[in-house]
């Protein structure tokens, strides 16, 4: 068990639910098709998204994309150790790192629209899924949101904060994970992500994760 896998579950209330809600909703869009299923992992470093949604499902492949090196190595030795090496390729970069013309049928963003910074990188990023998307294909994106400094986003990080500690977390690691609004983080109000989505080329998102901070939608590349 490496430090990463131990410590996020008890920063993120329901981090397993997340992803188990995901990949039933990934089944269900599924049903009726065929099992095998090519999908585009965003944000790939630590292997979560891999392991949920392919550790029962041989049939389905992952691409996933990190920026982080070291990251990116924690997923493959999960990827490894959970038998799937066969059916992932990670790539150190990012979206654009990706071979171009190649479709997929599902892609997954969790917990990194809010490390980009800025609107239009943010908007470009979800233009650039919606790119590598077949028509009708669903994205998955979770992301920590709303406007530092207001009264509603200062109860929630109070409420989350003690959370944290709570679950063993350290003074000084939830001191640094505040600290990181502002520098690390650009969190943006969940409605402006809900119309960053529509102007990315994606329509129908609904919400179906919420904890503290934390909001997930699922949306479909819009259909030409």
């Amino acid at each position: 068990m490496y430090r990463y896998e131990q410590t996020i579950p008890l920063k993120i209330p329901g981090y397993e639910r997340l992803y188990e809600i995901t990949n039933r909703l990934l089944n269900a869009q599924r049903e009726g098709k065929s099992a095998a299923a090519d999908i585009l992992i965003v944000g790939a470093g630590g292997g979560q998204e891999c392991v949920a949604l392919g550790a029962s499902y041989g049939e389905r492949t992952f691409t996933g994309v990190d920026p982080s090196a070291r990251m990116l190595e924690i997923a493959a030795r999960r990827v490894e150790e959970a038998g799937m090496k066969q059916q992932v390729t990670l790539i150190q970069g990012s979206i654009e790192s990706l071979p171009c013309g190649r479709l997929y049928d599902a892609a997954t963003c969790m917990l990194v629209l809010h490390f980009i910074r800025g609107m239009p990188a943010k908007r470009n990023m979800l233009h650039l899924i919606a790119e590598r998307l077949k028509p009708g294909a669903p994205l998955f994106l979770a992301s920590i949101n709303g406007e530092p400094g207001t009264p509603a986003f200062d109860l929630q990080m109070l409420a989350w904060l003690k959370h944290m500690r709570d679950n063993g977390v350290s003074p000084e690691e939830t001191e640094r994970y505040a600290a990181s609004f502002g520098s690390a983080y650009d969190t943006i109000p969940a409605a402006q992500v809900l119309e960053l989505l529509n102007e990315a080329g994606f329509e129908q998102a609904t919400s179906f994760f919420g904890s503290y901070l934390i909001d997930a939608w699922v949306a479909t590349r819009r259909k030409e």
